[in-house]
Formats: structure tokens, C-alpha cells, sequence
């Protein structure tokens, strides 16, 4: 080993132990790779091989710190704090010194960390409020594969800076199994760098058979975990998919014949940190973590030989198209399975379960979906406006989110108001809410708090949510002994009951907090988030005087926050509602508000029930008034009285409608409606052929068509033809002054019809488009009707015999438009059609003469 390690912090059996594992194989590669400009490395190493721990540790001992810090960002929480308390023991050191860790509302660092463990998000923020990212020399990103949405879109801005103005800055990327030939393009110019490994060999068992849904997912991983331990040595890890199942499996372990000897600790993010602690700790008996994913990478857990898999995480997801967020039990990938069953071979030989069979692994997807696919985009394109990139479109993603996730975050940041239009740039207001580290709607609570005079009060509501829920569902109800009198009937909110729950468990300690529901760790956490965030409202110079809690200043906070969920009660034996965007979902049964009938949500989850069908769940509301939006919304509030007919009274009737967006807020109100709105209503019953006037008949359609096409003979005539929209206009006209079909039905056409024209236009039409035309040359005068068309020339109707006498051709309009004749036999049927009566006597009389006067002897034949 070069001489420049020799000097790592701690005492020999330490750095013995440090230099022995895996990753010192790659050390000096590693640092000559960092000592070029613009040096970007991509590190492959796998589970154990001590990359997370152990890579800051060389690059510090390598003197790199000594011109900037070493800064590692880490997908969780609990993974950050717990390396930074690993790296700060091996250097003999405390956390906050030389290393320490900063996650989101926690900061444990001084002017002396040098290598700092971050969450994504925190360097993120950072590189807004300095974007030269000044007095840091190294980014690691951890465990890269897992593609959390904060360390694509950070790795994206640090190469951007790498490629401006920093081109001193150093970019490590480091995971276990990614596949790495997309990210090495990426990078690209980089080092690859790949470390083996020592792994111990770990056996993979698989079910031979599927379990049905009978058979509990924690009962049968206590039972196979009971006959694991009968033949193997070394604690046990137990992967499942929530605190929910973890509490089970937990409870399942000890009734087993083996549990009764075994130390049993859960491992999740929502955990004390002295909980957290104790599962990771070596403990005096056997020990069995149940833990969630949470443990697949960066944690050692030491003594692990038995790994039991469940297959199973809860996977956050977000639903751009409907706006709701998901987080289902999903099967994990076989990189996930791979990275679990890796934690049995760290210490010495181990044994993986695998509760799925061998053919359902073979079907499992290799890779998880990443998180810029899956998740609300909404804060990190906050984030990015932030530092300039107004087309986040073209921004250069890792992997492209898709079009309506990006469209939808946009749209929901301009109703915020944080950016100008659905595609514009950040605003005042935008990079105000920045210095809140929570959503937008929750920064945006803040700003609005300021407004109304209630900011400590929006602290308190946005600290109580952002972790763990304070209440168990199905123990809500108990909370009728903690009414007060400040923020009046907890029917209110649901906001408002867990802040009556937090200050109860805060007067009356655990045991009674637990006894009504209350999760008395939560509550404990809130008041440190509730600090903070004090602090930094202060700090963005926002009053956070005491005053007395206003519920209606609140509610309000929560509707700038949530204005595109707006709910509305469908009925009042249902907890089905109806929400802006033409959402629908069922109203949590523990709501406080179910009276209510106009609501703003604060969560919207599609859940999986217990018969597997997805229900689309909504907690947290908070009722709200009409009137609210009206004043806070006023561009969003729309009332419109329409008129329809109504087939079962047969009349005209007016509903108005109040909406507030595309919502309607409640079941249209009945009322008379305007005279003229009805008449358009009727009208067009009438046109649609659903209702009849009785005397618009055969005449009527007509002289309408006589009207057409005199007026298309003789344009000369300047003659107006009564088109399709003239016709309902005359209609309606008809149905002035009425409101249903009894009135109508049998009312006089002609004056409205004949009212189109005037007089002389009148006489124009009966003189050349006449209704009946005189028969010539007759002894005795006759006149017979002519049938118009829309097309073609009029046609007359007539038996030979009325046509005796009759020589010359028929016209009409100045002798424009010959008449087209139908001779008819005696018994009225067609027998001939002729525009020219001479040639019809000429050539073809004499032959019908032949066949009719032996069928009709009777009638008179010339």
C-alpha cells in the first residue's frame, strides 16, 4: 500500500481493518484518476467492498480537502447519518468534526467537516444559493444505481459546473450494480474504475411453489426464518415491504418455536435514531433485523449470515395524469433482490431465501424504474428554474422524465404562482418559497401565512405532516376528549386534530398518548421540526410572534397551498367526492369532516385494499366556504345559469351553476328561465325533430323551397333564401313568450314564416314561383300543384286525361325553368316524365294509348 494511507486517522487495529477491505484495491487509480482536470470517475464496486466508508476516507488522506471539502450524497436519510457516524468513529473522531452529515432539517457539521454525508436535495439547494459551489472540492454520488430523482438532477448541475466555471471540481459516481454503460456515456470523458470484491459465497434458495394469499407474506417469513436458524449461525436480516408488515413480521418471529431466544429489532426511516442504532448494533444474543430497503445498500449490519426476502417494497409513484400520488406494494427487481440477498456474504459465507419461486424470478424486472419517471417533478423543477434553467425540457436529463409528468409539475408551480405561465420563469414568489425545505404547496402555506397572520400556526400544521402520520387510522375517533376552544370543533379539519393530538401527547407523555392513538415518537419529532421551521421563517423575516390560532386563516393557508385539490361532497350517505381536474376519490372513514360539503384535500393516494382493487384514497382535508374561493380565486370562480329542456315536465327550465375551476360546486338550482333562452331551447327541440309543431307541415317546407331556389333562378330578385340557422331563427321566433311544448304545439306558422318576406317579395314568389300553375289551352281552367325540390326543376302531377288539349311545354320564372310533368294513368301511378308535352303526344302517347285504354275502356282516350 502506497505510504500517502499510512496516515488515516484511528488507531492501528483501526486503519488495519479499514485497508484490508476491497475498495483499497482501486486506491491509488482513484487518486491519480481525481488529479486531472475535470475528472469524473465512475466506480463500480460491490456490496461490502467498503466504497461508501472508505473512498472519503482516501481522498482526504490523499490531501484533497485541503482546498475544498468532500461532500457525499447519499438517496436516505438514515443511511447519511449512520456512514457519517461510521467514517467519524473509524477517524476517532465525533460527528460534526472532521465528518459529519446534513439531511434535510438536521445539520450536524462545523467550520471543521471536511467530508460531509448529505442527502441529495441538500447540495441541490446549495448549488442555487452558490452556484460555484465554493470551498467544495469532491461530489460523490453513493449508490448511484438506485436513481433517486435528486441525484440525477444534481449529477446533471455539477457536470454543467465541472464544464463552466469549475473545472477543479471532482465528480465520483459509485454504485454496486449499475449497469454502466449509459452513465459512462454520460460522464463521458471518465474513468471507469472496478473493484472485485471479496464476497463470501452466499446460497440463494427459492420457494418450490407459490404461496397464496391465505398465507400471510410475515407468517410465512417467520416460519421459514424458524427453520433457517435451526441450521445456520449468525443474526438474520428479514426484508419486508413497510413499518405495517415489519410490526407483523416481527410479532409472527416471536410466536415461533426459536423466538423466545432471539433479539427481534425493527429498521425503517420512521424510527428514533437510538432505535435505528440499536438494529445496526451488536447485540448479546442472537439478533434478527426486520427491516425495510432502507438496509439493501450503504449500511453494514454486522453478523448478517441469514438473509429472508420477502420481494416486496412500497414504491412511491406519481400519476402526472390524473395528479394523485401511489404508493403500492410492488416486487422488486432482480439488481434489488441481488443487493439484498448481498447482505448475507459480508462477513462470512451466507444463505439467502427468496420468498417467490426460481420461474418468478426469471419474470422479475432487471432494474428499477428511476424515481425522474415515477415521481411529483413539481419541487426539483422549482429548484431548477431556480438556477436558470427556464426549459427543463432541454435540460440534460440523465433519463428524460415523461412529457405530462414535466407539464403537470409546471401547471401546479404556476398555480402557485412560483413561476409566470405554465412555461415561464421563476418569480419573486418562486424563489421566496426556495428557502423552505418542503413541497412547494407547504412553502407556499409559509408566504401566505405571512399574509394572514398565522405563520406559527402553519409551522406547527407543516411540522406535524411532514413525517409520519401523529394519529393511527383506526383510532381517530378517540380524540373527542381533546376538543379546545382556539380553533373551535375538530369537524373543522383533520389538520386541526393532529395539532390537538400533538399538544396532548406533549402535556400528557407516552403512555396516555398511546392509549388514544397517539404516535408519541411522531410527536416528539415535531416539535424539533417545528423549530426549525420557525427559524427559518424568521430568518426569511416572517412574524412568528405568538398569537392566538386562527382555524379560518389556517384553512385558507392550506387552499393557497392546495387550490387544484378542491373537493366536493357527492352525497351525503357516500364518502365519494368529486375534486378539481375531474378527479374522483373516497374520503378517508377517519375524517373528521365528513359533514362538510365543500373540502381541500391534503393527500390523494391510490392504495391497494385488502381485495387487491386500487381505491383512491383522500386524507387530510379541511373544509372549506364557498365564498373563499371567490376571494382568494376570483379569476377560478365561474357561475353561469343555462337553460335545457327537461323531456319529463316537457319544458324549458334554467339551472345555475357555480364552479370553481371545472368543479361544480354544487347541484344546479332551478329558476325561471330568460325568455329568450328558452325560445333557443325549444327551438332546438324542434329542428332536432324531439318535439312537432303541428302546422309546420308539407305547405310550409314548401314554400320555403320555392323561396331557395327562385331565389337561385332570379338572383336579380335579390330574393334572401332562408337557410338552415334562418329556419331556427323563425323557430324561435314561434317559441317567444313560451317555456314548455303545450304551448307551442298547435300555434299558428304562416304570420312568422310569410313575415320573412315583404309584400312585394311575396307577389314575386306567388308570380314566379307559384304554388300552382294553370293547365293552357283547356276549355276549362285548371290549376295543379307543383312539387318543389332542392335540386332540379319543379314537377306537376297529372293524368293523361287532365292533360287533354294541353300542347305546349310548362315553364315557370319568365320561362327560365321548364316544369318537369309526371304523367299519371287513371289509377294515379307514373306511367311517363316529360319536360316537352308536344313530343310526349307525338312519340310516346300513342303506344301508352294502346296498353291503358285495354286496362281502362272506361276513360276517355283521344
Amino acid at each position: 500500500m502506497s505510504s500517502r494511507f499510512a496516515f488515516i486517522p484511528g488507531s492501528s487495529d483501526d486503519r488495519l481493518s479499514a485497508m484490508i477491505l476491497p475498495i483499497y484495491e482501486i486506491a491509488d487509480a482513484l487518486v491519480a484518476a481525481v488529479q486531472a482536470p475535470r475528472s469524473r470517475v465512475l466506480v463500480h464496486a460491490p456490496t461490502g467492498s467498503g466504497k461508501s466508508t472508505q473512498i472519503p476516507q482516501i481522498l482526504h488522506a490523499a490531501g484533497l480537502t485541503t482546498t475544498g471539502g468532500i461532500v457525499v450524497l447519499q438517496p436516505r436519510r438514515l443511511a447519511a447519518r449512520m456512514l457519517a457516524d461510521r467514517v467519524a468513529s473509524e477517524t476517532h473522531g465525533r460527528t460534526g468534526g472532521l465528518v459529519g452529515y446534513q439531511i434535510r432539517l438536521d445539520n450536524r457539521t462545523s467550520r471543521d467537516t471536511r467530508i460531509r454525508f448529505v442527502t441529495e436535495g441538500i447540495l441541490l439547494r446549495q448549488m442555487i444559493a452558490d452556484p460555484t459551489l465554493a470551498g467544495i472540492k469532491v461530489v460523490i454520488f453513493d449508490e448511484f444505481h438506485e436513481r433517486h430523482l435528486y441525484g440525477d438532477i444534481t449529477l446533471a448541475r455539477a457536470l454543467e459546473l465541472q464544464d463552466s466555471t469549475r473545472p477543479d471540481l471532482v465528480i465520483i459516481v459509485m454504485s454496486a450494480t449499475l449497469e454502466t454503460g449509459k452513465l459512462e456515456d454520460y460522464l463521458a470523458p471518465c474513468t471507469l474504475l472496478a473493484s472485485d470484491g471479496r464476497m463470501h459465497p452466499v446460497t440463494h434458495e427459492y420457494l418450490t411453489q407459490s404461496v397464496g394469499p391465505d398465507y400471510p407474506i410475515w407468517d410465512l417469513a417467520a416460519d421459514e426464518l424458524d427453520r433457517l436458524l435451526a441450521k445456520t449461525t449468525g443474526d438474520a436480516l428479514v426484508f419486508m415491504p413497510g413499518a405495517y408488515e415489519i410490526q407483523r413480521t416481527i410479532e409472527a418471529i416471536r410466536r415461533t418455536s426459536r423466538g423466545a431466544g432471539l433479539i427481534v429489532l425493527p429498521l425503517h426511516g420512521e424510527l428514533s435514531a437510538a432505535d435505528q442504532d440499536a438494529a445496526v448494533s451488536r447485540q448479546t444474543a442472537r439478533k434478527v433485523v426486520v427491516a425495510t430497503n432502507v438496509a439493501e445498500t450503504s449500511l453494514t449490519i454486522d453478523g448478517i449470515t441469514v438473509v429472508v426476502d420477502s420481494g416486496l417494497a412500497r414504491v412511491a409513484k406519481f400519476d402526472p395524469q390524473r395528479g394523485i400520488n401511489t404508493l403500492l406494494i410492488e416486487k422488486i427487481s432482480r439488481a434489488s433482490s441481488d443487493q439484498r440477498a448481498g447482505r448475507a456474504g459480508r462477513t462470512a459465507p451466507g444463505h439467502c431465501l427468496r420468498l417467490w419461486t426460481l420461474r418468478e424470478h426469471e419474470l422479475r424486472a432487471a432494474q428499477e424504474l428511476p424515481e425522474v419517471r415515477r415521481l411529483d417533478l413539481s419541487e426539483v423543477v422549482l429548484t431548477l428554474k431556480a438556477g436558470g434553467i427556464d426549459d427543463v425540457a432541454s435540460f440534460r436529463w440523465l433519463e428524460r422524465p415523461e412529457a405530462k409528468g414535466l407539464e403537470r409539475a409546471e401547471n401546479l408551480l404556476a398555480d402557485l404562482g412560483a413561476i409566470e405561465g405554465a412555461h415561464g420563469p421563476i418569480t419573486a414568489l418562486g424563489r421566496r418559497m426556495l428557502a423552505f425545505p418542503v413541497h412547494p404547496r407547504y412553502a407556499r402555506m409559509f408566504l401566505m401565512a405571512q399574509e394572514l397572520g398565522c405563520v406559527r400556526g402553519c409551522a406547527l400544521l407543516s411540522a406535524i405532516t411532514q413525517g409520519r402520520g401523529i394519529l393511527l387510522r383506526s383510532q381517530g375517533r378517540k380524540m373527542d376528549d381533546l376538543r379546545d376552544d382556539i380553533l373551535g370543533s375538530e369537524a373543522d379539519s383533520d389538520f386541526f386534530l393532529a395539532i390537538r393530538a400533538w399538544r396532548y401527547a406533549v402535556k400528557a407523555g407516552p403512555d396516555r398518548s398511546r392509549q388514544l392513538g397517539i404516535h408519541y415518537a411522531t410527536a416528539q419529532q415535531v416539535q424539533q421540526l417545528f423549530d426549525q421551521f420557525l427559524r427559518i421563517a424568521g430568518d426569511e423575516k416572517l412574524d412568528v410572534s405568538e398569537r392566538p390560532m386562527d382555524g379560518e386563516a389556517l384553512a385558507k393557508c392550506l387552499l393557497a397551498g392546495f387550490s387544484d385539490q378542491v373537493a366536493r361532497r357527492m352525497d351525503g350517505g357516500t364518502l365519494q367526492c368529486e375534486l378539481v381536474h375531474a378527479r374522483r376519490g373516497v374520503l378517508a372513514r377517519e375524517s373528521a369532516v365528513q359533514k362538510h360539503p365543500l373540502l381541500v384535500i391534503g393527500e390523494i393516494r391510490e392504495i391497494e385494499g385488502r381485495d387487491k382493487e386500487l381505491n383512491t384514497l383522500l386524507t387530510l382535508a379541511t373544509a372549506i366556504r364557498e365564498e373563499w374561493l371567490r376571494e382568494m380565486f376570483p379569476a377560478d370562480f365561474t357561475e353561469e345559469t343555462a337553460a335545457r329542456f327537461d323531456p319529463g315536465l316537457r319544458r324549458v327550465v334554467a339551472e345555475t351553476t357555480r364552479r370553481f375551476r371545472d368543479l361544480i360546486l354544487d347541484k344546479p338550482k332551478a329558476s325561471p328561465p330568460p325568455p329568450g333562452e328558452a325560445a333557443r331551447v325549444l327551438a332546438a327541440e324542434v329542428v332536432a325533430g324531439r318535439l312537432v309543431l303541428e302546422n309546420w307541415d308539407h305547405s310550409v317546407e314548401q314554400w320555403i323551397l320555392r323561396l331557395n331556389r327562385l331565389a337561385a333562378w332570379a338572383p336579380e330578385f335579390l330574393l334572401p333564401p332562408l337557410s338552415q340557422e334562418d329556419r331556427i331563427t323563425l323557430v324561435e321566433q314561434l317559441c317567444l313568450g313560451a317555456t314548455g311544448y303545450k304551448e307551442i304545439k298547435e300555434k299558428p306558422v304562416w304570420p312568422v314564416v310569410k313575415s320573412w318576406l315583404s309584400r312585394a317579395q311575396l307577389e314575386m314568389l306567388e308570380t314566379h314561383a307559384p304554388e300552382k300553375i294553370d293547365l293552357p289551352g283547356l276549355a276549362k281552367p285548371r290549376s295543379i300543384k307543383l312539387t318543389y325540390a332542392e335540386t332540379g326543376p319543379p314537377t306537376l302531377a297529372a293524368r293523361i286525361q287532365d292533360l287533354f288539349g294541353v300542347e305546349r311545354d310548362l315553364t315557370i320564372c319568365m320561362g327560365r325553368v321548364p316544369v318537369l310533368i309526371q304523367v299519371l294513368a287513371p289509377n294515379h301511378r307514373p306511367v311517363q316524365i316529360t319536360q316537352s308535352l308536344a313530343t310526349f303526344w307525338r312519340e310516346s302517347y300513342p303506344g301508352l294509348k294502346q296498353q291503358l285504354q285495354r286496362k281502362y275502356p272506361r276513360h276517355e282516350w283521344r
